[in-house]
């Protein structure tokens, strides 16, 4: 039984009575499963350490143990934990394979939510659990997130793990999708067991959709939030929630990237911001009138006296409801934003501010008077931009305060990255002041001082500068504010004459800052000759970004290279770009931006081959090593099957058992084995396995010059040096063709694609023709250099 459906139960369990208050039995995720008592004849015992510096003496109330109830605590409040060191406390339970349990004090007084643990040993601190000493270090080392490979998973669509938590969508009926195929499907359960098959094929990070807790007709992807402080009860099962998919992924030496959203919420409102539904997971959740509950906000302002009453009426009538109550639309036609493609006088007026004291009261949202939305200019930062997609405030300084402190909390889980959703409808302003040095501090206060946040500043254009505005430019947001005023001018209170005063400080920024030829360059991508120099990160924002142009451009690895090549300044760092071929969203222009890339193997090798050696970070959409999908219309709302489109469920592709025993090293059988053999598969696991042996190719500066490289059209060098690691990290990289490398150092050169060594004694290194997707990485292994033993993983179709 899920999650979804315990709470049922819950009311037709035997209740224990205590002091402290009501603990059922069937709380706490408490509803056995078969893995649990069949643990028992391999392994049993559960041993839990708690800290906590409110609690001299703490007791642990213990109940519900499998395969018998002989852990059970004969009273209250439980059992003295022993005092171990540094604050800890420590209780075993022998001959068990899972138990409920609170945490007390002598008292009674209950320090914890009903908590549930398996076989194994476990800390919890912190309102988190733990497979290992939080004091000490976490298995997953704080290193710089460039040196990580990205695996993009759409959770719904990858692996169902658990059949109990499937929901349909309240539009699955409209989309055709059946009942063997909801569109809530795959789930966390299922992302953690196929965690081997994504380290097989040497991924160290895995990016997911958005967790919070969701409501709309089609919100299998995340997107859609109404309530951003809490996980969406269709990913969890009752053994596993976010917090432990957290805890496995660390636990397999990889890192975990969580999408969210500053910029938007749901239509249905949010439980902070607009708080117009309570859903009640006891309910069948692909009901929409029987598990979305209208709050009395709702019901009163509109006069009605029930739910019932509320979903008697047209849907049109209930959206205007629900838009008005969020973000005031009670606006006339003839009231409203400008639509020249810079902000007008009249846009300063106080009328875009909502002074109602019931519809969008706080201006937590922006209000109905950004009626005229263009995708190109400025008012793509003010109006809604989908029916699903209400626009919030973010220039509130409450909005703000409110999204660090959740988003925060997601970090103290161990988060270690956000891919921060439509950054480009977010005024870069707002966030250098009120967003990204907050949530960096929260991560550095959690421990990890090497967060990244990584924003989709969806730019759908093949210039450097999107159609003449640097405001609505990629590389734009990659910098800090370079003059202070802007600071001095904006404001920290929440009044609507503070919130006016920073939507007109964000016009007059955008008027004063949005000329192209104007902007500031750097040379923290480049080498200085063939020297690595120290990259200047003082005026970087922290909100790097996906590489819009390089994926706009891979229908041909040499045109997104060459672009890149010549734009690169513009980036406060291009080495911390993330780059992919296609997404949930789009694919490269050519052959077809709207559907799963179907440019042919060979090139999606070529595509593989630059993103893995070139700067930045590279990430891969799910199933493009087997090139699933292909030619499928990426996203088409619900109009179609999910089956039909590019967010089609790959579960199928790994079935099977896989078990990875290193990155790039692993065992499998059954259709998962198939599916690592692909081609691309293979040629994957190479590639991850040569960049991850050579720090040039993950943080090192690049040239391309005539002085160092001559005869290749994707020919670079990359170095790294670190003093302080005692690494100096030189490669020669040649993509699709052979290539000249002059002037540099002489020694001895090991290719790590096919383990060649080349000798070099006059400066001088060539490498004859290699035929399309194949390449040469030639590793310096003088020395004094980091060097490589030889070659690095074994043949592919195109590396040999």
């Amino acid at each position: 039984m899920t999650k979804i459906k315990k709470w049922c139960a819950l009311v037709l369990s035997v209740m224990l009575v205590i002091t402290a208050g009501i603990v059922s039995v069937n709380a706490a995720d408490a509803d056995a499963t078969t893995e649990e008592v069949g643990a028992a004849s391999a392994e049993t015992g559960i041993t839990i350490h708690y800290q906590n510096s409110e609690l001299a003496q703490p007791y642990v109330y213990l109940w519900n143990s499998l395969p018998t109830n002989s852990a059970m605590s004969d009273s209250y409040p439980g059992e003295k934990m022993t005092a171990s060191s540094n604050g800890w406390f420590t209780y075993v339970i022998n001959d068990v394979t899972a138990v409920n349990m609170i945490f007390t004090d002598k008292d009674g007084k209950q320090y914890s939510p009903e908590l549930r643990r398996t076989t194994g040993e476990w800390w919890y601190k912190n309102k988190r659990w733990t497979k290992y000493n939080p004091d000490e270090i976490d298995p997953v080392d704080s290193v710089d997130m460039r040196e990580e490979s990205i695996y993009f998973v759409m959770t719904t669509r990858f692996y169902d793990g658990d059949t109990g938590n499937n929901v349909h969508c309240w539009d699955d009926t409209q989309a055709n999708n059946p009942d063997s195929d909801p569109a809530w499907r795959g789930d966390f359960r299922g992302l953690a067991d196929k965690l081997d098959y994504i380290k097989a094929l040497g991924f160290t990070a895995i990016w997911i959709t958005p967790v919070v807790t969701n409501g709309s007709g089609y919100d299998y992807h995340g997107y859609h939030a109404m309530d951003f402080s809490t996980v969406d009860v269709r990913y969890e099962s009752d053994d596993f929630t976010y917090q432990d998919l957290i805890d496995e992924v660390h636990a397999k030496g990889m890192k975990i990237v969580q999408d969210v959203v500053f910029q938007h919420t749901g239509n249905f409102g949010e439980a902070y911001f607009c708080n117009l539904f309570e859903k009640d997971t006891t309910k069948d959740l692909s009901n929409l009138e029987e598990s979305m509950i209208p709050t009395d906000l709702l019901l009163n302002t509109y006069g009605l006296s029930s739910p019932e009453e509320y979903w008697a009426q047209k849907p049109g009538i209930q959206y205007s409801q629900r838009l008005n109550l969020m973000k005031n639309t009670t606006y006339s036609s003839d009231v409203g934003n400008s639509t020249g493609s810079l902000p007008d006088a009249k846009d300063y007026d106080s009328a875009k501010i909502s002074n109602s004291d019931t519809f969008n009261a706080n201006n937590y949202y922006h209000t109905g008077y950004f009626q005229s939305l263009n995708w190109d200019d400025w008012t793509c930062k003010f109006a809604q931009i989908a029916g699903d997609c209400v626009d919030l405030n973010t220039e509130n300084p409450a909005v703000a305060e409110h999204i660090v402190d959740v988003y925060s909390n997601y970090i103290n889980m161990g988060v270690d990255g956000f891919r921060v959703d439509t950054v480009r409808h977010i005024p870069r302003l707002a966030l250098n002041l009120m967003y990204n040095d907050q949530l960096y501090a929260a991560a550095k206060a959690s421990g990890n001082n090497n967060f990244l946040m990584f924003g989709e500043i969806c730019t759908r254009y093949t210039q450097i500068w999107y159609r003449g505005h640097a405001e609505e430019s990629t590389p734009y947001y990659t910098w800090k504010e370079s003059n202070n005023k802007w600071a001095d001018l904006w404001s920290y209170g929440t009044s609507a004459e503070d919130i006016n005063n920073n939507m007109n400080v964000v016009f007059d920024h955008y008027l004063a800052e949005d000329d192209p030829t104007d902007q500031p360059t750097s040379d923290n991508a480049f080498l200085n000759g063939i020297t690595y120099h120290t990259p200047d990160r003082s005026m970087a924002s922290g909100m790097e970004g996906i590489d819009f142009q390089m994926h706009r451009m891979f229908g041909n690895a040499s045109s997104a290279y060459n672009f890149a090549k010549s734009t690169d300044q513009y980036y406060n760092d291009a080495t911390y770009n993330v780059m992919y071929v296609d997404s949930h969203d789009y694919a490269p222009e050519q052959p077809d931006e709207k559907s799963r890339f179907a440019g042919g193997t060979q090139t999606w090798a070529e595509n593989l081959d630059l993103m893995f050696t070139f700067r930045g970070i590279p990430c891969v959409y799910y199933g493009s090593e087997v090139e699933f999908q292909k030619g499928a219309v990426i996203d088409v709302g619900p109009n179609a099957p999910l089956s039909t489109t590019g967010r089609a469920y790959y579960g199928d592709y790994l079935e099977g058992n896989v078990t990875a025993t290193d990155f790039s090293e692993y065992t499998a059988s059954g259709t998962v084995a198939e599916t690592l053999a692909s081609p691309l598969s293979v040629h994957l696991s190479k590639l991850n396995a040569i960049r991850r042996a050579i720090p040039a190719l993950q943080k090192g500066q690049y040239t391309a010059s005539e002085s160092y490289v001559t005869g290749g059209d994707m020919s670079y060098i990359r170095r790294y040096t670190s003093a302080e690691d005692g690494i100096d990290s030189l490669a020669l990289v040649t993509v699709s063709s052979g290539a000249t490398f002059k002037n540099i150092p002489n020694g001895r050169y090991v290719d790590a694609v096919t383990g060649d060594v080349q000798n070099v004694t006059n400066g001088t290194l060539t490498v004859s023709d290699i035929g399309k997707a194949n390449m040469r990485v030639y590793v310096c292994c003088a020395n004094g250099f980091t060097g490589i033993d030889g070659q690095i993983g074994g043949t592919s179709s195109f590396l040999k």
